[in-house]
């Protein structure tokens, strides 16, 4: 048995994160001592790892959800696995070409204001001129939107 404090130090998740996935489902309810303290069985070490890899991985709770699951079931065909894995690998492409073109386009605000204006009144800057057109578009608009987690993780 291990007590929360442990499971964290074995695992690098915070106390409060492992309350929460344990509040959430992602691991079983702790036992509690007579003191009331929470200690877990040693097998929730290695469960917490597997989802602070996950998380890690940038994977969304509900995926996390799915892969600790399939790790605790021998029926289940690690197919489901690659798949999930499959999917996000797909998500982390779209994101890396959307912040290729970002990178790009502000790459060439910033040549153009080298090459035009800079050191001249800020408000005759290229950069801002552009940014307040009504009708001028970035290549591409990132969808990239963190959001964060009670765990603190982003999702």
């Amino acid at each position: 048995m291990l007590a929360i404090g442990d499971l964290a130090s074995r695992t690098g998740l915070a106390v409060s994160a492992i309350r929460y996935y344990e509040e959430i489902g992602l691991i079983p309810k702790a036992t509690r001592r007579p003191s009331g303290h929470r200690v877990y069985l040693a097998a929730s070490q290695d469960l917490l790892t597997l989802i602070r890899r996950c998380r890690d991985f940038g994977f969304t709770l509900d995926d996390t959800k799915a892969l600790a699951s399939l790790a605790s079931s021998s029926e289940r065909d690690c197919v489901e696995a690659r798949d999930l894995a499959q999917s996000h690998l797909d998500a982390v492409r779209t994101k890396l070409s959307e912040l290729n073109a970002l990178e790009r386009s502000l790459s060439a605000f910033v040549t153009a204001c080298d090459e035009g204006c800079a050191g001249g009144p800020a408000p005759e800057c290229c950069i801002l001129r552009d940014l307040g057109a009504a009708d001028a578009r970035p290549a591409a608009r990132p969808t990239l939107k963190p959001t964060r987690t009670r765990d603190g993780c982003c999702g």
